[in-house]
């Protein structure tokens, strides 16, 4: 009975520690984008441009994690159909706000979505080997990288066109093909995101098998650890709390500017 129960216990707390590690590198990179944007601080800006060719790894990190915790639920549809109705609320939210700032089909959109797809096919993915199931959903997010710049391919090595008809509709931006009026503040659509999540599902599966060292099931960094486990509070909490200061600090700032009162 000890035994089970030290086996039910048994959490890999370098997960959490990753995955509190990019949701704060996400916090940062949010508020040094709606500073910039908002409040118009250059250095806001600069900070923004800095660190936006290190937005894609940590928000790969993100959604990969977020895959492999799909092996820790009793049912991902049930999970995907309450962060898809958080998401809509982000989505109206930052719309009442600003229509300029609205959320369209952010990581939250896209991982609700990644969510209940898991649930529904999970069974059938048990058939495929994990390193497969891995290396197949990398190479695919690999190819499908560029799909909402209306390429596909390798990158730096040979690339091709989409169907320029597939970018003129409304409707499919959620797959990775928006038109000239699509508008997203964040935009993590399917094609390719799904796969990274998806990667990090079957990797999830080596997670259940407790197939990694001891060392990985300690705590760290437990403020990292901690922002992990409340990953989705800490994500969704963020974006309205950095709003309402910059909103705060913009009105304050007008206070005392004689041009913005006019």
């Amino acid at each position: 009975m000890a035994d089970e129960a030290k086996k039910k216990k048994w959490r890999m707390h370098l997960l959490d520690e990753l995955r509190g590690l990019a949701v704060v590198c996400m916090i940062f990179y949010h508020a040094f984008y709606l500073i910039g944007e908002i409040l118009q601080i250059e250095w806001g800006k600069i900070l923004c441009n800095f660190f936006t060719p290190a937005e894609p790894y940590f928000a790969s990190l993100f959604i990969f994690l977020s895959g492999i915790a799909c092996n820790l639920s009793r049912s991902n549809v049930e999970r995907g159909v309450k962060l898809g109705i958080v998401a809509l609320g982000i989505t109206l939210a930052t719309y009442l706000y600003d229509p300029n700032y609205i959320i369209t089909f952010g990581v939250l959109h896209m991982l609700a979505v990644c969510m209940i797809l898991y649930g529904l096919v999970s069974k059938y993915l048990r058939v495929i080997p994990v390193w497969l199931g891995i290396l197949l959903n990398i190479l695919l997010f690999i190819f499908l990288y560029s799909t909402s710049l209306g390429k596909f391919g390798i990158p730096y090595l040979k690339m091709w066109d989409f169907p320029q008809e597939w970018y003129t509709t409304n409707y499919l931006f959620m797959f990775g093909f928006p038109n000239e009026t699509f508008s997203s503040a964040d935009y993590f659509p399917l094609l390719p995101w799904m796969f990274m999540f998806f990667a990090g599902g079957f990797f999830g599966r080596l997670i259940r098998m407790k197939k990694f060292p001891k060392w990985t099931a300690k705590k760290h960094i437990p403020p990292l650890a901690f922002v992990g486990r409340h990953a989705l509070l800490f994500y969704v909490a963020h974006q309205p709390v950095i709003y309402g200061i910059c909103i705060a600090v913009q009105w304050f700032m007008s206070l005392f500017n004689p041009a913005e009162k006019k």
